[in-house]
């Protein structure tokens, strides 16, 4: 059930890049020092922490997520029953998209919770901004149909209204 999700991440910054390289070259040099020092076959660290090293990767460039069990935004994480719709704004120029998430009423954000300043061509209060070519609103529905709940609404915003895509 893992794989089954819809994301966006943001693009790695040169900060995550060499994170990255950084924990692939430590983990190899690890592999090295246990093979001479411990006898110990190296490759065996190597293909345990390669796994971790991705995930975490993965997980800084995030911005967008839901599967199967919940929905996360920013670094906001949301059980599915919480959630009453997904907003999609693409300003008609520029190269960044817009995603919200409407709560149900009378639902609080989590405590911590980064909620950023309210953006007049968005209205749901939570919502990230990610590169336009990164959100699919085709794949969006198709995906929250697949494995959300059935009252989860996609709606597509733009300066004349609001639209229900699902």
């Amino acid at each position: 059930m893992r794989w089954q999700r819809y994301k966006v991440t943001r693009p790695a910054s040169s900060q995550d890049q060499a994170g990255l390289w950084g924990a692939i070259a430590a983990v190899v040099a690890l592999a090295l020092f246990l093979g001479w020092a411990l006898d110990i076959k190296g490759g065996a660290v190597i293909v345990f922490a390669i796994p971790l090293i991705s995930s975490w990767f993965d997980s800084r460039r995030l911005l967008f997520y839901f599967n199967t069990a919940l929905v996360r935004i920013g670094n906001v994480i949301l059980p599915w029953a919480d959630v009453t719709q997904f907003v999609v704004v693409t300003p008609p120029h520029g190269d960044h998209a817009l995603i919200g998430v409407r709560l149900r009423p009378g639902m609080t954000l989590p405590a911590g919770a980064d909620v950023p300043p309210p953006n007049p061509a968005m209205p749901a209060p939570l919502y990230i901004s990610a590169q336009r070519h990164k959100v699919d609103v085709a794949k969006m529905v198709e995906k929250a149909r697949k494995y959300g709940p059935p009252h989860i609404q996609i709606v597509v915003a733009d300066p004349s209204g609001e639209r229900v895509v699902s």
